[in-house]
């Protein structure tokens, strides 16, 4: 299906960004109405958030980078049927989750990729703290990967997207009782994995 809403380029998204403050819920407005102004705002400010969250789903950025486009065309074409029950950025993560797993039906491996996740240093600590960082980020990253697919988005939206059990609940379509049972066992068996490490004091619940 072709679309008359291209994504815009990085300076244009910027400026945008910058000059038209406003909520995502009038942008969204603003978007039904075709307005493509706002729909760069609505790009700037989340297509990164929609990418971190695919890309630790899926483990393929060039395939997330995709995907993140086939999001936001959705947004383009759909923002009139946005009824506000949710936030703009949880209705944004659960079509990126339906277009992950459409993705990845097709595919035979589903671990993440430890070259994805980013390794920002700090210019204030030593050479040895910063290896130490990177090799705890390597460690949690390699027990995350271990997790069943469903405890691992789980702990993702809540860790690393910020989201209320009831948000992560909407965007998985499934009980809130759900979201926090799948959350108490992959807090137990992340512990489990950190200790099999050698990583001690880690509190399972």
């Amino acid at each position: 299906m072709q679309s008359d809403y291209v994504l815009p380029g990085a300076a244009t998204v910027q400026l945008r960004a910058t000059s038209r403050p406003t909520s995502d819920e009038d942008l969204i407005a603003n978007i039904a109405r075709r307005d493509k102004a706002a729909m760069q705002v609505l790009f700037a400010r989340h297509n990164v958030r929609v990418y971190r969250f695919i890309v630790r789903l899926i483990g393929n950025a060039t395939a997330a980078e995709d995907l993140v486009s086939d999001v936001f065309l959705d947004v383009w074409r759909k923002a009139d049927r946005f009824e506000g029950r949710s936030q703009v950025s949880t209705w944004l993560l659960a079509i990126a989750r339906y277009k992950a797993l459409s993705h990845m039906r097709g595919r035979t491996t589903e671990h993440l990729e430890d070259e994805i996740a980013e390794a920002i240093e700090d210019p204030a600590e030593s050479p040895e703290m910063v290896l130490e960082q990177k090799d705890r980020g390597t460690l949690l990253r390699e027990c995350l990967s271990q997790l069943s697919e469903a405890h691992r988005e789980v702990v993702d939206l809540v860790y690393y997207h910020e989201k209320s059990m009831e948000e992560v609940a909407v965007i998985l379509g499934i009980p809130e009782a759900t979201v926090r049972t799948r959350m108490f066992y992959a807090r137990k068996r992340l512990a489990e994995l950190l200790r099999d490490h050698g990583v001690e004091n880690v509190e399972a619940a």
